[in-house]
């Protein structure tokens, strides 16, 4: 993807040294904005292997609402053990958020004086299920948003999220007229007992395009890793983006992406924690051409329910139902996680 290849070059080019809690140094820049269109295929890095069982695992696993990462080993996904305590759970507040938001009972914040604390007993908000339905009954909302953000928890986590918010709009989006399927023309004969001159089509007046309703998803992270962290969400929300389409029956249009604070790890200046450093694989894929990018195949997957059938499958079951065409990527390249 030509848009992350700039996103790097940018960190790379303009970014500045900074130091921050993990202890090892990025190379650091502001607000990094830009667009994939999902229509020219699926948005995984071809200039270095991404491991496509862990995107779909995980997607699972957010969207089942747990904190256990017991789902993930049973998979062989380890990303999340570093965070896990004895028993396997984990600060995350993405899947936890999505499915059961705390919010008042009864829907209305009455604040106790300047507190601001709610006196309603909370109940769990399915922000994901809201989304879906929302979608179906008006297309059109400008209001379908879906937070991992909450300060009470984010600001005493050990691990406060980093895609922290995320957008569901629809756009009308310029696609293939379905009446001549893109070609302008169609046949005036009903029968098919009579050949007759092709006539121009009367839905896109012989243009072959239409203006078709398309959905969008648009995602802020505060905090990106460029090397390891940013091609998995890409892709993780690619692909949310491609299940709520099926859920929603609106085709997939354009992923945009809002990077507050990119960096790149690098080493200290005195050339100590080197291990860290991922400038140099970055700068690699700088050097490789990007290849084609895949297509993504959904099968039996067609509503929010169908998450809890296929989390009981085993690893090859499930990626039965998650199929990429054509992920034909250069070879993988390591970068040690600043935990």
């Amino acid at each position: 993807m030509k848009q992350y290849l700039e996103a790097v070059r940018e960190i790379l080019n303009k970014g500045t040294r900074k130091e921050n809690r993990t202890g090892v140094d990025t190379i650091s820049t502001f607000n990094i904005n830009y667009e994939i269109d999902l229509r020219e295929g699926f948005p995984i890095l071809t200039t270095k292997k991404i491991d496509w069982k862990n995107i779909v695992v995980e997607v699972l696993w957010f969207l089942s609402g747990e904190l256990n990462i017991n789902l993930l080993k049973k998979h062989g996904c380890h990303f999340w053990d570093a965070w896990g305590d004895n028993d396997g759970r984990v600060p995350s507040a993405y899947g936890n958020f999505w499915r059961h938001f705390p919010v008042p009972r009864h829907g209305i914040y009455k604040p106790t004086g300047r507190s601001g604390i709610p006196i309603h007993e909370l109940t769990d908000n399915d922000q994901i299920a809201w989304a879906v339905a929302e979608l179906k009954k008006d297309p059109m909302s400008r209001r379908v948003v879906i937070s991992a953000w909450a300060p009470g928890n984010a600001q005493t986590s050990k691990l406060p999220p980093c895609h922290i918010t995320w957008v569901l709009n629809v756009q009308n989006m310029e696609g293939n007229c379905d009446n001549c399927k893109g070609t302008g023309s169609v046949n005036p004969s009903s029968t098919g007992y009579v050949k007759c001159r092709d006539v121009q089509c009367d839905d896109c007046k012989g243009s072959g395009r239409v203006l078709k309703p398309h959905l969008c998803l648009h995602l802020t992270q505060r905090s990106c890793d460029i090397a390891l962290g940013v091609p998995y969400n890409i892709a993780t929300y690619a692909l949310l983006q491609h299940l709520i389409s099926k859920w929603t029956g609106i085709p997939v249009g354009i992923f945009a992406h809002t990077l507050v604070d990119a960096h790149a790890y690098t080493c200290k200046p005195d050339g100590s924690m080197a291990e860290f450093d991922h400038i140099p694989g970055l700068r690699t894929q700088l050097e490789r051409e990007p290849l084609t990018l895949p297509k993504l195949e959904l099968k039996e997957v067609d509503n929010l329910d169908d998450i809890e059938k296929l989390l009981k499958f085993d690893t090859e079951e499930l990626m039965q139902h998650f199929i990429l065409r054509g992920y034909t990527p250069w070879p993988v390249i390591k970068f040690k996680v600043a935990v």
